[in-house]
């Protein structure tokens, strides 16, 4: 039992959905140690962030203390990996302890990741490392300053255990908070099992979970996908726009909620390539940075397959409303992405959109030409509405394009403090990502301090973070790795 302050944990998903949660225990961490800890998160979903860093918070953070009416549980899910069907994936390191509800009402899910083996963990060993744990903590608090929906990190907790990689590291527990991890394959898997009933159950907890709206609509359950191809949409834009390539695009990890989820393979673009593939794994370049748009319209096809029975009788009926409604991922990302970029370029609404895309495509090809840093060139935008363009000169090569291209753009008339307010100056740059990780398996956290530091106001510029804001000084050539 855990004395005050106590933590209330809710298990909607384990009481509703059973079929889908298989009750577990994490496996026991020997010496639990704090390395970074949320406290902003804390606060905002009520826990007490004094509490969790005690002995018995921590013993809490890595699922070895918990609740006496929790019902920890590894989720079943199914999934399109590098577009091969999985029909049984589900947690196989992972659990959930529960929803946590706040003061605002919204529940959040508690999850573990590297609490151990479950039963869905097909051969794997169930732990995590150091190293991937603090980058999916960097990565997913950067992408949350960025104004970009993620799953969030509450803390990392080392174990007190060696991981077997391609040598020996310390052990990690990742702690995180999402609005939810029901995902396409959350449904790929319910369908798959041929129950309906299952199915329709899964589909009324997500409505009310996420889109409650699609509950009063005349087929709530193609309401539902409506909302999320919408949510999709609107995500991959902001993808797009800051240049983070996730890596690992499968059915899997395409939330319902339209959440950004799993922080393995993910990179930020140095180099402005719409080929850039930062996966090991990916050796075809399926989920290159330019792809990322095609393939998460390819993922929802899949949700649509599998919500087929649930939008009409008739299949051939079902099937073209689903299709009708997927039609609509394209022009929304577009949407979605042009007023992205117009932000970025400082413009006014009152430019035509037809303008704007031909900006927005004209300046890509110059960057791509010349392989130029991408947030470095955009940042530098903002002094060059205010008079200053030869930062931003200087990372072109072909001066004559750039300069027949900032003069249209000038024409228009374009505000440097809107671009300083969309355009970020910090992002979790590779190198530095690396360099963070790197010192705290070697017990360092002073540069994860820094790193976290800089990525957690990524739009204001301050002095003696210079050093955040520089491009790659190896141009870009970087490899991740999943950690499993």
């Amino acid at each position: 039992m855990l004395p005050a302050p106590t933590v209330r944990l809710e298990h909607r998903f384990a009481r509703e959905l059973g079929e889908l949660a298989v009750p577990w225990k994490a496996a026991t961490a020997p010496d639990p140690r704090l390395l970074v800890l949320n406290e902003p998160l804390a606060v905002e979903l009520g826990l007490d962030a004094a509490w969790l860093r005690s002995a018995q918070g921590l013993r809490f953070l890595v699922g070895n203390e918990v609740p006496d009416d929790a019902a920890p549980v590894a989720q079943a899910y199914a999934g399109h990996q590098f577009g091969n069907f999985v029909p049984r994936l589900g947690d196989g390191r992972a659990l959930l302890l529960g929803e946590v509800v706040p003061a605002d009402g919204r529940p959040r899910d508690l999850h573990l990741k590297g609490s151990g083996r479950t039963p869905f963990a097909r051969g794997g060993d169930g732990l995590a490392a150091v190293g991937p744990m603090l980058r999916e903590h960097i990565v997913s608090e950067a992408m949350h300053a960025l104004r970009i929906p993620t799953t969030r990190s509450l803390a990392v907790v080392a174990t007190g255990r060696t991981v077997r990689r391609e040598s020996d590291l310390p052990g990690a527990v990742l702690a995180r908070v999402a609005s939810s991890h029901l995902r396409v394959g959350s449904f790929q898997y319910a369908r798959a099992t041929g129950d309906l009933p299952l199915l329709r159950r899964l589909a009324d907890h997500a409505i009310a979970r996420h889109h409650p709206q699609a509950a009063t609509a005349a087929v709530p359950p193609l309401a539902l996908f409506e909302a999320v191809v919408a949510a999709q949409a609107r995500l991959v834009a902001q993808w797009m726009l800051v240049g983070f390539v996730h890596g690992v695009m499968n059915t899997d990890n395409t939330t319902i909620s339209g959440e950004t989820i799993d922080y393995g393979p993910c990179a930020f673009l140095d180099a402005f390539d719409p080929g850039t593939v930062f996966s090991s794994i990916d050796e075809g370049g399926r989920y290159a940075y330019g792809n990322q748009p095609a393939v998460a319209q390819w993922n929802l096809a899949r949700l649509a397959e599998a919500l087929l029975p649930l939008i009409a009788d008739d299949e051939e009926q079902a099937v073209a409303l689903a299709v009708a409604a997927l039609e609509t991922f394209a022009p929304q990302y577009t949407a979605a992405w042009l007023a992205g970029m117009r932000a970025k370029l400082g413009l006014a609404d009152q430019v035509a959109d037809e303008i704007v895309a031909g900006l927005s495509q004209e300046v890509l090809a110059l960057l791509s030409s010349s392989r130029v840093d991408h947030t470095s060139f955009f940042r530098g935008l903002g002094r060059a509405a205010r008079g200053d363009a030869e930062p931003v000169r200087s990372l072109v090569l072909d001066l004559a394009a750039v300069d027949d291209w900032l003069g249209r753009w000038r024409a228009l008339d374009p505000d440097g403090g809107a671009a300083d307010r969309t355009n970020p100056a910090y992002i979790p740059r590779n190198h530095l990502v690396e360099e963070a990780l790197a010192a705290a398996v070697d017990g360092d956290l002073g540069p994860l301090g820094g790193l976290l530091e800089a990525v957690s106001a990524p739009f204001d510029e301050r002095p003696g973070l210079e050093r955040y804001a520089e491009p790659s000084p190896d141009h870009g050539a970087y490899r991740t790795f999943c950690g499993t």
